[in-house]
């Protein structure tokens, strides 16, 4: 059954894990911190745009944008924060590793690298306003301009990202569609790294890392003996990992309209995974990305159910003009 159909008729009310739905999406802001979506009282995601230089740790904890995940009773994260000591603590495994953000270890401009992954020597990524927030009953949009910038504050990439939330279906704790569009300021912009430090890219809570073997991530192909480190362009992987006595699973999709030649770093354990490229954008041009990311509240699904679910992303996208619904 199509998720449209099973999610039809404005009065429906469903569970999934004895939480309710049925009242539709809304935004609550923490002004200058965050931004939660909640569905039918819940939170969904949290958009961390907060930049504080009052000293080395908030600084390390606020140099880059990124969302959260919440679980499906909107009570505890999924995803990877920063939380714990700077860089080199080992309270969190890779604190850069933030719930879903992208970046490229070797961004290059006029000669030099930039590091818009660690954003080392005062790299970052900004926080500079909405310019769309809608809420409805059936899905939820937010838009925001974000800077890439140098640490002598010059503007390297102006990115406008759009995140669209769709009501959930049985067993979803999240549907996202992901597109950014990236735009060289000032001058041509190489976007180069490698497959650990580059691209759009989803992390686990850091429990995963931490905790026993039966929640270390597991991951999925569209063929069987797919090799992630050398097959290219994988439409899509999923990934399932265990938290808190649960199973969860996020399925990423590469739409076919983004660069080719994408590889996907979709093997360690602790479950930080995504698709990565190069690719220059010319001076004053900008490069639009498209992704879906669905997280389940569930083991891992056949692999026939995954490819339903990305026929179904293809048919709903249009990569002139967004959603087609």
């Amino acid at each position: 059954m199509h998720w449209k159909t099973w999610i039809c008729g404005v009065l429906m009310v469903g569970v999934v894990e004895g939480a309710a739905w049925g009242a539709g999406f809304s935004w609550k802001d923490t002004p200058g911190k965050y931004l939660d979506l909640l569905y039918d009282g819940r939170r969904v995601t949290r958009y961390m745009y907060d930049y504080d230089e009052s000293d080395e740790q908030r600084t390390f904890e606020t140099y880059k944008v990124f969302h959260h995940v919440f679980d499906e009773r909107g009570e505890k994260l999924l995803t990877n924060g920063p939380d714990g000591e700077h860089a080199y603590s080992k309270s969190v495994t890779y604190p850069h590793h933030r719930g879903l953000f992208i970046g490229w270890n070797r961004l290059r401009r006029e000669g030099r690298s930039y590091d818009t992954w660690h954003m080392t020597q005062g790299v970052r990524q900004l926080h500079q306003r909405f310019l769309e927030r809608t809420a409805g009953a059936d899905q939820a949009t937010a838009a925001a301009l974000i800077h890439w910038t140098t640490g002598q504050g010059t503007v390297l990439v102006e990115e406008t990202r759009t995140t669209t939330v769709h009501r959930p279906r049985e067993e979803t704790v999240l549907l996202l569609d992901f597109k950014t569009q990236l735009k060289a300021v000032g001058g041509e912009v190489h976007l180069d790294g490698d497959p650990e430090h580059a691209g759009f890219q989803y992390r686990p809570h850091d429990a995963v890392a931490k905790g026993p073997a039966e929640d270390k991530a597991k991951y999925l192909f569209p063929r069987e003996g797919m090799d992630p480190r050398e097959d290219k362009d994988l439409p899509w992987v999923a990934m399932s990992h265990g938290l808190d006595g649960k199973r969860y699973t996020v399925i990423y999709m590469n739409h076919p309209s983004n660069p080719k030649g994408a590889i996907y770093s979709a093997y360690r354990d602790y479950g930080r995974f995504g698709a990565f490229f190069t690719k220059t954008i010319e001076a004053g041009r900008t490069l639009t990305l498209h992704y879906r990311v669905l997280v389940m509240a569930s083991a891992m699904p056949a692999r026939g159910t995954v490819e339903r679910l990305y026929g179904e992303y293809l048919k709903e996208t249009d990569v002139e003009g967004g959603a087609n619904r």
